[in-house]
């Protein structure tokens, strides 16, 4: 794993024991799938259509970011 997504994990895995205690916690595989996906969709800002924009919202949330 990158120690760039490597460290994204780990906050992840911070914010879970904060804010998502009732969640499923991920593993590091379908964390690095969602990471990468939303860094995709990240990337597109503004050309996002509705559905990329409320698959976007949908894996910011999972990964508790803003």
């Amino acid at each position: 794993m990158d120690p760039e997504v490597h460290q994204r994990y780990l906050d992840y895995r911070d914010r879970h024991g904060y804010f998502g205690r009732s969640g499923k916690l991920l593993g590091a595989a379908e964390f690095v799938a969602l990471d990468a996906e939303h860094a995709e969709l990240d990337a597109k800002g503004e050309r996002r259509d509705d559905e990329e924009e409320a698959r976007f919202a949908e894996v910011s949330k999972i990964l508790f970011r803003d």
